[in-house]
């Protein structure tokens, strides 16, 4: 049993864990001057995903990102996921779609820092600090907590959300 102390802890999980990825967005979207300065904003023209993924120096898949980054498909399917996911959790909706997104955003960018290796293609030290757990793991699975816990339904819309004709003729959109 769930007491209502826990209830309300997952619905401030919930809503933070949703403004990261809602403050990911509209920094990359107008260059707030944290992790995007203005020049680069994607309304100046500026890619979300050109510096990350051409950045990448270690792991399997480093040649397939660097030739996805900046494309233009990836960086509307990165933002809108960042949006996306942002805006069901803040608002305690679609936990399960966001948490099913949210994971697999994570688990691409977990492959692309690549936690395990020690060094960089170059040799570099990669400057990995755990090689299984990182930040991108913990996000996934306060992802899946927050769906399975409907944690929606505290401070959220989740109770009206589920009493939508479409949504309860289709649990999975919970």
């Amino acid at each position: 049993m769930v007491t209502s102390f826990a209830t309300r802890v997952l619905a401030v999980l919930r809503v933070v864990t949703g403004f990261v990825f809602l403050w990911a967005f509209l920094d990359k979207t107008f260059g707030l001057h944290y992790a995007t300065p203005s020049a680069k904003a994607w309304m100046h023209g500026g890619s979300p995903t050109k510096g990350f993924l051409s950045s990448v120096e270690v792991g399997p898949m480093s040649s397939t990102f660097h030739s996805m980054a900046g494309d233009t498909w990836v960086n509307w399917l990165f933002m809108l996921g960042l949006l996306g996911i942002g805006v069901a959790l803040i608002a305690g909706v679609a936990l399960r779609i966001a948490a099913v997104a949210g994971v697999a955003m994570m688990a691409l960018m977990w492959l692309a820092e690549f936690p395990l290796a020690q060094h960089t293609s170059a040799g570099a030290p990669s400057g990995s600090v755990n090689p299984l757990v990182d930040y991108h793991v913990v996000y996934a699975i306060a992802l899946i907590v927050l769906a399975a816990t409907y944690a929606g339904n505290t401070w959220g819309l989740g109770k009206f959300w589920a009493r939508l004709p479409f949504i309860s003729r289709h649990r999975w959109t919970l």
